[in-house]
C-alpha cells in the first residue's frame, strides 16, 4: 500500500505510470499497455477543444441564419412577444379562475373611473309620429383592473372577442329612456377585449339603439330638435363606479357621410350630471346631445305651396258674373274640399299633440280665407235677391199709380207708339222704369182692335199715318182681353229681338257691369291684400 504522498508523486513523477485497474506501477507500463507520452495527451486535449469551438460555431450560424429570415418576412416586421405565441390556456396567463370577478375591481375601495367614448356610425331615423330616433354607434369603455394583469417583456395587449366577457367582470352600461337596443352579431358577436399587461381594459361594442327624443312641434316644420341619448350604470352608484366622458368633447366622433333625408345635423356634443333615484341613490349620467334642423322645401312644395294656390283659386270666383250660381257655387266648395285634403295629409304624418304647431296656423287661416270666399258669394246672392225683390215691388207700386192718372185715350196712345204716346211714355219713364214682362201685360186697360198686322212696338217703328187709322174704329171693335195680352207680348218679344241684333257687344258690356256687386269689388282688393299680409308676418315670425 501506498499512502497519500506516495500517490500524489505518482501522479506527478513520470517514473510512474497508471496500471489497468487504477494502480500506479512503476517500470514504465500499465498493465500490458505502452507509455502514453505527454505529445499524445496534448494532441488529444487540443483536438477535444476544437470540436467544441466548431461545434458552437455551427449553432451561431444557424441562429443568425433565422434571424435574418425573420426580419426579411413582413410577418416577423414587429417584435416577437410571448403573449402573442403562447401555446397554454388564456385563462392560464389572466388567471381568470385565480380571482372572484363578480365583485367589481377594488372592492371596498374608492369608485373604480370607467372612461367612454363613442363613435357615431350612423343615425338611422327620425319618427315625428312615435317621437323617438334610431342610432348605430361604437361603445367603448376604458377602465383598469390589476387583476386581469399578466408578464409581458414588450408590454403588449391581448385581444379577444365576447367570448372571455362573460368570465370577467365589465361596466353595466345601458340606455336611459331607450325602447330597443341589441348589439350586433354577423357574424359572431361584434364585442372586442383588449387586456393590457398593466391591467387597463379596452371594452368595445357595436350597438343600435332606439330611444325615445322629447320633440317640441309648435314651430314645425320650420323647427329644429335636440335629441339625447343617455348612458348610465344599471346597478353601481356613484359610490362604486364613476362614469365620466374619457376625453371630453373629443370623445364623441360621428362619421363625416352621416346624412338625414329630412334633417341637417348641426352640431354634436357631451354632458354629465348626476342622477337621484330615491330607492337606490346617486348615478353618474353621460349624454350625447345633438341637434337637428328640419329640411323646409319638402314642405314648400307639398303644403305651402298647395295651400296658396287654392287659396288664390278661390278668389276668381269674385270675378264671375254673379248670376252664374253654378260657376261660383262648385268653385268655392272643390277649394274648400282640397283644402280639408291638405289638413288631413299633414296631420297623419304628425302625433296628436294638444297644441297648435305653424303648419296648422298656416293651412286653417288659408281654410278660413277660402271658407269666407263662399260665404262672400251666398252674402252677394243673397243681397242681389233682396234688392231685385224690393225694386220689383217699385216698380208695380210706381207703374200702377202712374197708369192710373193716365186716361183710357192716352193709354191707348202710349202703348201703340204715337208720336205723343212716345212724349208720354218718357214722361213717365222719368220716375218710373217699364217693364213689360208677362206680370204687367195684363194691366194695361185697353188695347184697340189693331189687326195683327198693324200691332206696334213700343219703340214706334211704324208712323204716325198709320196710327191714325185708329179713328175708324168704334169702340164696339175693341178686341178681348186675351188678343190685347197677346199682342202686347208679341210687340216686346219684337223689342228684345231687334235690340240685340242693334247692339249686342255694348249690351253684354253693360250687362257685365250692372251684375257686379259691390261686395265682389271690394272683395277683390280685401282678400289678398290681408293674405299678403299675413303671409308677411308669419314668415317674419317663423323663419
Amino acid at each position: 500500500m501506498r499512502g497519500p504522498g506516495n500517490a500524489a508523486r505518482s501522479m506527478f513523477d513520470p517514473e510512474y505510470t497508471c496500471k489497468a485497474g487504477s494502480h500506479w506501477t512503476e517500470g514504465g507500463r500499465i498493465g500490458d499497455s505502452p507509455r502514453m507520452p505527454y505529445f499524445a495527451k496534448l494532441m488529444l486535449l487540443i483536438f477535444c477543444l476544437v470540436l467544441l469551438v466548431e461545434s458552437r460555431k455551427h449553432r451561431t450560424r444557424r441562429w443568425m441564419a433565422q434571424v435574418e429570415v425573420h426580419k426579411a418576412s413582413p410577418i416577423y416586421k414587429k417584435n416577437h412577444d410571448m403573449t402573442k405565441t403562447r401555446t397554454g390556456k388564456t385563462e392560464q396567463l389572466l388567471r381568470v379562475d385565480d380571482h372572484d370577478f363578480t365583485m367589481r375591481p377594488a372592492f371596498g375601495g374608492p369608485a373604480i373611473p370607467v372612461g367612454v367614448d363613442v363613435q357615431v356610425e350612423s343615425l338611422d331615423s327620425i319618427s315625428e309620429v312615435d317621437m323617438d330616433f334610431t342610432m348605430t354607434l361604437y361603445l367603448r369603455h376604458y377602465w383598469k383592473d390589476e387583476r386581469l394583469s399578466f408578464p409581458s417583456h414588450t408590454n403588449k395587449s391581448m385581444t379577444f372577442d365576447g367570448r372571455l366577457v362573460k368570465k370577467i367582470w365589465v361596466p353595466d352600461v345601458f340606455f336611459v329612456h331607450s325602447k330597443r337596443s341589441f348589439i350586433h352579431d354577423t357574424t359572431t358577436e361584434n364585442i372586442m377585449l383588449r387586456v393590457f399587461p398593466d391591467g387597463h381594459v379596452l371594452y368595445s361594442m357595436r350597438i343600435t339603439v332606439t330611444a325615445m327624443c322629447n320633440m317640441d312641434f309648435s314651430r314645425f316644420p320650420l323647427d329644429s330638435q335636440t335629441c339625447t341619448l343617455e348612458l348610465e350604470s344599471y346597478a353601481y352608484t356613484d359610490e362604486d363606479v364613476m362614469l365620466y366622458w374619457k376625453n371630453g368633447n373629443e370623445s364623441l366622433k360621428t362619421d363625416e357621410k352621416i346624412s338625414l333625408s329630412q334633417f341637417l345635423i348641426q352640431k354634436f356634443h357631451t354632458t354629465s350630471r348626476l342622477a337621484f333615484y330615491s330607492s337606490t341613490g346617486w348615478y353618474n349620467r353621460l349624454y350625447i346631445n345633438f341637434t337637428l334642423r328640419r329640411h323646409i322645401f319638402f314642405f314648400l312644395l307639398q303644403t305651402y305651396f298647395p295651400a296658396t294656390l287654392m287659396v288664390m283659386l278661390s278668389w276668381v270666383s269674385f270675378w264671375i258674373d254673379r248670376r252664374a250660381v253654378p260657376a261660383r257655387v262648385s268653385l268655392g266648395i272643390t277649394t274648400v274640399l282640397t283644402m280639408s285634403t291638405i289638413i288631413t295629409g299633414v296631420n297623419a304624418s304628425m302625433p296628436r299633440v294638444s297644441y297648435i304647431k305653424a303648419v296648422d296656423i298656416y293651412l286653417w287661416v288659408s281654410f278660413v280665407f277660402v271658407f269666407l270666399s263662399v260665404i262672400e258669394y251666398a252674402a252677394v246672392n243673397y243681397l242681389t235677391t233682396v234688392q231685385e225683390r224690393k225694386q220689383q215691388k217699385l216698380r208695380e207700386k210706381t207703374f200702377q199709380a202712374e197708369t192710373k192718372a193716365l186716361t183710357p185715350q192716352k193709354q191707348e196712345l202710349m202703348i201703340v207708339g204715337t208720336t205723343e204716346g212716345r212724349k208720354l211714355k218718357s214722361e213717365l219713364g222719368k220716375s218710373a222704369t217699364w217693364d213689360f214682362g208677362r206680370d204687367n201685360i195684363g194691366r194695361f186697360p185697353c188695347t184697340c182692335g189693331i189687326p195683327s198686322t198693324k200691332t206696334m212696338m213700343l219703340d214706334g217703328i211704324y208712323g204716325e199715318s198709320d196710327t191714325n187709322s185708329l179713328e175708324g174704329y168704334a169702340r164696339g171693335q175693341m178686341v178681348t182681353e186675351e188678343d190685347k195680352q197677346d199682342k202686347i207680348h208679341l210687340a216686346m218679344n219684337s223689342e228684345s229681338n231687334s235690340s240685340r241684333k242693334r247692339g249686342l257687344k255694348g249690351h253684354v258690356s253693360l250687362r257685365i257691369m250692372q251684375n257686379t256687386h259691390a261686395i265682389d269689388n271690394y272683395s277683390r282688393i280685401i282678400f289678398p291684400g290681408t293674405y299678403i299680409f299675413f303671409n308677411l308676418i308669419y314668415w317674419s315670425v317663423f323663419c
